[in-house]
């Protein structure tokens, strides 16, 4: 008998080369943001947002789908904080642009790399910011789809519902 990895229960999950992509790409965002997360969870099916900002990117080339990128408003706030190096004491219109172009950069890593495989896209849309819960976004069917929850490591965010960032990525090839 063999034992079983986490790589092989991976595979059964997601496609591992789409799942490495996001949590490349969003390592290296949040990282410009001097924040820590860790990935604690991939899905095969669209997961429902716990966050209050929602940006989401359209894709497209030999592939068209979206990408989106979730966050608590804390979590927001602190991210533009960081990338922008500059202090938001409450949620604004500059952060919403700053969760909107963070999401462009790791759109931006998603696209760089997946360009040689066959996942390849070659445009990215303009970011659009949904504030607020009760949404739902419905995803059409024969959709390739991956979803990611990122737990930030730091201390100073206390309530786990705050500590998350999900970022999706939905694929159909042309």
């Amino acid at each position: 008998m063999t034992a079983v990895t986490d790589q092989d229960i991976l595979q059964q999950i997601a496609d591992p080369v789409l799942v490495q992509a996001i949590q490349r790409s969003v390592a290296r965002a949040l990282d410009m943001c001097d924040l820590k997360v860790r990935c604690v969870g991939v899905s095969a099916v669209p997961l429902a947002d716990q966050g209050r900002v929602t940006a989401m990117v359209g894709i497209y080339g030999k592939i068209s789908g979206f990408i989106t990128v979730n966050f608590s408003e804390h979590l927001a706030v602190k991210a533009v904080e960081g990338l922008l190096q500059d202090s938001f004491p409450q949620f604004s219109s500059q952060v919403i642009d700053g969760v909107g172009e963070l999401t462009n950069i790791i759109a931006g890593g998603i696209k760089s790399t997946l360009s040689t495989t066959r996942w390849a896209f070659s445009n990215i849309t303009v970011p659009s910011v949904i504030v607020g819960t009760g949404y739902q976004i419905a995803y059409a069917r024969g959709l390739d789809f991956v979803a990611t929850q990122f737990e930030y490591t730091g201390d100073e965010i206390f309530l786990l519902s705050e500590r998350f960032v999900n970022v999706s990525l939905s694929m159909l090839p042309l």
